[in-house]
């Protein structure tokens, strides 16, 4: 613990509370924001959780308050309200002190950031290196702070990057999960959309989708990659032939491991997000261009939501575990060796759409007279925690509004009851008694400590297979700013921060997309990749 702390939970939940119109903690959050977040602690932190949570949670409070003024308003006698905009000063002043992390004689930021000093910090494990995931998904935020601010410098240290990035050269538009600061060079040859990979790809589409598709650079580089998952990562189980992403942990022409964390459970959503910017399918399909590669890209996402539904369903929790295996055969089923390949043969698409309910067989009911799939769902003792990670329901939630399918709500309402049965805790009323001056043993407010004045506190599980469940002492700050929004924003109206209206960064803070402007522009082209493609 840092002495005097950042907030983390205060302002990373804080754009939640306004979601949920909850008045009051907006007002205490504020608050403190206003009196007690300060930077100068003389320590470094992640470069990349400081900018998700921290500076992606003051800027999506600053677009909720100045958008939707009716949620959770603050008084007009609040501190510091008068006259400045309390968010972009705290986030103006977080995001200079952040800009010293890219001081790097490659521009690719350092691990770790000392705000006090504004001097970067490389990582004290893997030789130096950066995640690749981690350099490449600060992008949404700087450039939306950029746009409102009119300072460019936020823009072009981001926009680096990604030059930075591309210009390695990327087979299949598949990044190493590692890449060094000094050089910009990527280390080792692992591939893989789990942890220190998974929101590279993310932030390919948002940023396309981010800037209001004016930087198709974006957009080519996310179709590359999508094929190049689909090529040499997309596998199918044994038995039930459950969709798997896998990984490459020694580069893509050696083994692939059937394995996949929770954290790649983003996919389905993102899929479908690319596939029809947002919009409810029924209205994406008249819009121009639309045709058997989004059609595809569609299927191929619902056949990853089951996948991730069935890591739920598969414990006795009702839970999914942090990583889960699956049987596959040896060798493994392509997905590449399953449809033609469209880039080379755009006219086989029709075929190939036709093709794609096959792969899998059906999960729905999930029930023990079609059990099969459970053969093909391995999980490993080590491997059975559960942290309440979001990446699943914000993908439910993607699907339910974009595929306009209840079957995605009803999976949501099931994992919600899930969370609520097994990680949560009663506490009661923690105050100390009032004692009776005249009978120390009766506490005089014993009548106001009943069951009604209880809450429930939150926390992740050691095993999820093990009911009562095994329970720790410790609760992530993304349950509260992601996973408990994503399933509010399930059960909410449709039209509430429209999908083809916003973006949310990785950290489900939520952001408008905007024009560029004559202010900002795409500074840099590509060095490799095949361009767009039935696009």
């Amino acid at each position: 613990m840092v002495k005097g702390g950042l907030g983390w939970i205060i302002v990373d939940s804080l754009d939640t509370l306004m979601i949920m119109n909850l008045t009051s903690r907006v007002q205490n959050a504020r608050n403190w924001i206003h009196t007690s977040l300060r930077y100068d602690q003389d320590h470094p932190v992640n470069t990349f959780e400081t900018t998700i949570r921290m500076l992606g949670g003051l800027l999506s409070a600053h677009y909720l308050s100045t958008t939707y003024p009716n949620l959770a308003p603050i008084a007009d006698d609040d501190d510091g309200a008068p006259g400045e905009d309390l968010y972009i000063e705290k986030a103006t002043g977080l995001a200079d002190r952040l800009l010293g992390a890219f001081e790097s004689p490659s521009g690719v930021p350092y691990a770790s950031i000392n705000l006090n000093t504004s001097v970067g910090v490389e990582s004290h494990m893997d030789f130096g290196a950066s995640s690749t995931a981690e350099a490449t998904t600060l992008q949404l935020e700087f450039k939306y702070l950029a746009k409102l601010t009119g300072e460019a410098n936020y823009w072009e240290k981001v926009e680096k990057v990604m030059e930075v990035v591309e210009a390695n050269g990327m087979e299949g538009g598949l990044v190493p999960i590692f890449i060094e600061p000094s050089s910009g060079k990527f280390m080792g040859q692992n591939i893989r959309l789990g942890s220190r990979g998974d929101s590279y790809y993310e932030y390919l589409i948002k940023q396309y989708l981010q800037t209001s598709r004016e930087e198709p650079i974006y957009l080519d580089m996310w179709n590359e990659a999508l094929m190049g998952i689909r090529e040499h990562l997309v596998t199918y189980t044994k038995h039930a032939s459950l969709t798997v992403i896998g990984e490459r942990p020694n580069g893509l022409k050696h083994e692939l491991v059937p394995k996949m964390d929770h954290l790649v459970c983003f996919m389905p959503g993102t899929i479908s997000l690319a596939a029809t910017g947002g919009l409810p399918i029924s209205q994406a399909r008249k819009t121009p261009g639309w045709g058997h590669k989004q059609e595809e890209e569609i299927l191929l996402a619902r056949e990853l939501m089951k996948t991730c539904w069935a890591t739920y369903v598969a414990t006795n929790t009702g839970l999914a575990p942090e990583i889960t295996y699956f049987e596959i055969d040896d060798p493994p089923r392509m997905m590449k060796n399953v449809f033609p390949d469209l880039r080379k043969n755009p006219a086989a698409a029709k075929s190939a759409l036709a093709d794609l309910h096959l792969t899998s067989k059906p999960l729905y009911p999930l029930t023990n007279a079609n059990s099969a799939w459970r053969k093909d769902v391995v999980i490993m003792p080590q491997d059975k925690h559960n942290l309440q990670r979001p990446e699943t329901i914000e993908s439910l939630l993607y699907m339910y509004r974009i595929l306009e399918d209840d079957t995605y709500r009803h999976w949501g309402w099931q994992m919600f009851k899930n969370f609520v049965n097994h990680t949560s805790i009663s506490v009661q009323d923690r105050d100390p008694p009032i004692r009776d001056p005249h009978n120390k043993n009766v506490d005089l407010e014993a009548k106001r400590r009943t069951p009604s004045s209880h809450i429930r506190a939150f926390t992740s599980l050691d095993n999820v297979d093990v009911i009562p469940a095994a329970q720790r002492d410790n609760m992530e700050s993304f349950w509260l700013a992601e996973t408990l929004k994503y399933f509010y924003l399930l059960f909410s109206d449709r039209e509430f921060l429209p999908l083809e209206a916003t973006v949310f960064n990785t950290e489900a803070h939520v952001f408008p997309r905007f024009q560029m402007g004559q202010l900002f522009k795409t500074g840099w082209k590509r060095k490799h990749g095949n361009g767009s493609w039935l696009s």
